[in-house]
């Protein structure tokens, strides 16, 4: 730097003009990408944070939705674009955590090629039926399932989803054989259900539980370690028949690499604010999800130590994609 620049006073002008750039973001509209199909999980913690920020930061964050291969399609979507702030993603363990272990060419890596901002939920996956199917509880679709091994059929949303590695781990701790039948995205694959196509599904909860509720769907049990505070009429799976299962899913927000940390820091204040406002945390906890808002490098540390468990689980059911 040369010497004029080095005086306390052009320091000081330099941090507040780099300051001021910070509070100043957005200045335009911001493209939110989401991964998957509308009607999901993901999908709905996008609507609803993104509609949150544009109440709080005077721009639009508008949702595109960018589904494909099990969210390799919107991560590219967002690795092309600049990493000014104003496209983001809002992602799940799927596409984060278990790709990296079902792919031998990934067009991405995980811990490379993206800015983490913050996670923000947590969705306990719901075992539900098709009220056709003869069962009321896991115990009795164990049961039925050792009974007509491979018969049963339970949709999920692509292979290696975390819909298609919940199955599998039903497959493996109840010593079972059901048939997973792939579908692109979660709100296709309950649809499948509804439709009589499977007989069973692994969901996150906002998008199952309307049909529950309306009797369409018939719910087995949470994949949560224990009952949802919101929800507590639904049992875990764990304690309606299969001990030692647990299954769930997770949404946070990225940004392509190299985003500026300022810029990275505002998002994670105003994502975290508006998880933790009354009326986002009501909602979310209404509809059976756990909000779990954290900082940037909490939320890094958390995505490296998924990616780690969901490897074993992936190797340990020999899933692949080729």
């Amino acid at each position: 730097m040369p010497a004029l620049f080095r005086t306390p006073l052009c320091i000081a002008l330099l941090l507040t003009a780099h300051g001021a750039c910070a509070q100043a973001y957005p200045t335009k509209p911001v493209r939110l990408i989401v991964p998957f199909p509308p009607g999901g999980g993901v999908d709905f913690v996008g609507r609803v944070v993104g509609q949150k920020l544009t109440e709080r930061l005077g721009q639009q964050f508008a949702i595109d939705n960018r589904a494909g291969a099990n969210g390799i399609v919107g991560l590219q979507a967002l690795m092309a674009s600049p990493p000014d702030g104003y496209t983001i993603a809002a992602v799940s363990a799927g596409p984060l955590a278990c790709n990296p272990h079902l792919y031998s060419k990934l067009p991405y890596d995980t811990l490379r090629d993206f800015t983490p901002i913050a996670n923000m939920i947590n969705f306990p996956l719901m075992l539900v039926a098709h009220p056709s199917l003869p069962v009321k509880n896991v115990k009795e679709l164990i049961d039925l399932a050792k009974a007509k091994p491979g018969e049963i059929t339970y949709s999920h949303p692509g292979v290696g989803n975390t819909g298609h590695i919940a199955g599998e781990l039903l497959n493996a701790v109840g010593k079972v054989k059901t048939t997973g039948i792939p579908y692109k995205g979660t709100a296709p694959s309950v649809i499948a259900v509804l439709s009589g196509e499977a007989q069973l599904t692994y969901s996150s909860i906002p998008t199952a539980l309307p049909y529950i509720r309306a009797g369409r769907l018939r719910a087995l049990g949470v994949g949560n370690a224990k009952r949802m505070p919101s929800l507590p009429e639904f049992p875990t799976v764990a304690e309606a028949g299969l001990p030692g299962y647990e299954a769930y899913a997770w949404g946070g927000m990225l940004g392509p690499a190299k985003m500026p940390v300022d810029i990275v820091n505002r998002l994670s204040r105003e994502i975290v604010a508006s998880i933790n406002s009354k009326d986002v945390t009501d909602r979310m906890l209404n509809e059976g999800t756990v909000p779990t808002p954290s900082s940037p490098e909490e939320f890094a540390a958390y995505i490296k130590s998924e990616i780690q468990k969901w490897g074993v689980v992936i190797r340990g059911a020999n899933i692949r994609v080729e």
